[in-house]
């Protein structure tokens, strides 16, 4: 795996520690759980090859990343408000380019519709906008695929079943999400990410902040979650899903229709053949189809 140059940052009260590649605009890449910084390992090269200045955070709660004071509660807000600090303290501007998957992909929806001067161009994987979201969280399909949203909120056993065995709970999920990939390069990687009890407590804290079942699915949780991340947004934005991600399922009409919550010369595409870690299953294709978009002119 390659080594890259490694940096820490103040923002939003936290510091971050993160990867970084390249000098140019800044190109934030954010990830999601139960993941790392390292799967933009194949996109920060080339990012900065292109131009970027690219940089991978830590995100809140992962380590090395310092720990957050409450770590029982990660509202999406607050991974909002991460994005839009690092923007500031990475000393971005207007030609910033934001790029985030999973719950990384989560915070972008709000952060690029809270910060639109900050983002020249968005590209944002495997979570749909959240009025797409919504349509799929109460199918009985996505019920399925998202047991793990109740079983996290066991606190009283899900800790230790899920850190059992190194963390092979983890390996099933990578295995469920991306059917087929070898993900012996990114799950050690992961795994020192979560391994310390107070690490894993505050990254299992965004679905204790989002999902409580005594609220989640009610108006009230539609409506904070529709406020941190359920606008439209402005720029130019690139959906990318796959047909094989076992983590949230779309259908090609709901992969069609993402264009419509962002800006002009938005594109979408549900790709055939591979799942949601795609960063690291396909590198050279994805990275491909990203640095295509970034290029393109101005709409």
């Amino acid at each position: 795996m390659q080594d890259f140059e490694r940096g820490r940052v103040r923002a939003n009260r936290l510091t971050f520690e993160y990867l970084t590649m390249g000098e140019g605009p800044l190109a934030l890449c954010v990830h999601g759980f139960p993941d790392s910084p390292h799967t933009y390992r194949y996109l920060l090269p080339v990012l900065a090859d292109a131009g970027y200045r690219a940089v991978a955070p830590f995100g809140r709660g992962f380590a090395p990343t310092e720990l957050p004071i409450d770590r029982h509660h990660v509202h999406s807000s607050m991974l909002v408000a991460d994005q839009l600090a690092l923007h500031e303290a990475l000393g971005g501007d207007g030609d910033a380019i934001l790029i985030a998957h999973d719950w990384g992909a989560v915070a972008a929806w709000g952060a690029a519709g809270q910060g639109p001067d900050r983002w020249r161009r968005c590209v944002i994987l495997n979570i749909p906008p959240f009025p797409i979201f919504g349509e799929n969280i109460v199918t009985y399909d996505q019920i399925k695929r998202s047991f793990y949203f109740w079983y996290f909120q066991m606190q009283r056993v899900c800790e230790d079943v899920i850190s059992a065995d190194d963390f092979a709970f983890i390996d099933n999920i990578w295995a469920d999400w991306s059917p087929g990939y070898d993900a012996t390069e990114d799950l050690p990687k992961v795994k020192d990410c979560i391994r310390e009890p107070a690490h894993f407590q505050a990254t299992l804290g965004y679905y204790w902040g989002q999902f409580d079942p005594t609220r989640f699915g009610s108006p009230d949780w539609g409506a904070e979650q529709a406020a941190a991340w359920g606008a439209d947004i402005t720029q130019p934005t690139l959906y990318l899903h796959g047909t094989r991600d076992g983590c949230h399922g779309v259908t090609q009409e709901q992969v069609d229709r993402v264009p419509e919550h962002c800006g002009p010369g938005s594109q979408s595409e549900l790709i055939d053949g591979v799942g949601h870690f795609m960063l690291v299953e396909r590198p050279t294709d994805i990275n491909k189809r990203i640095l295509s978009f970034l290029a393109a002119a101005a709409p």
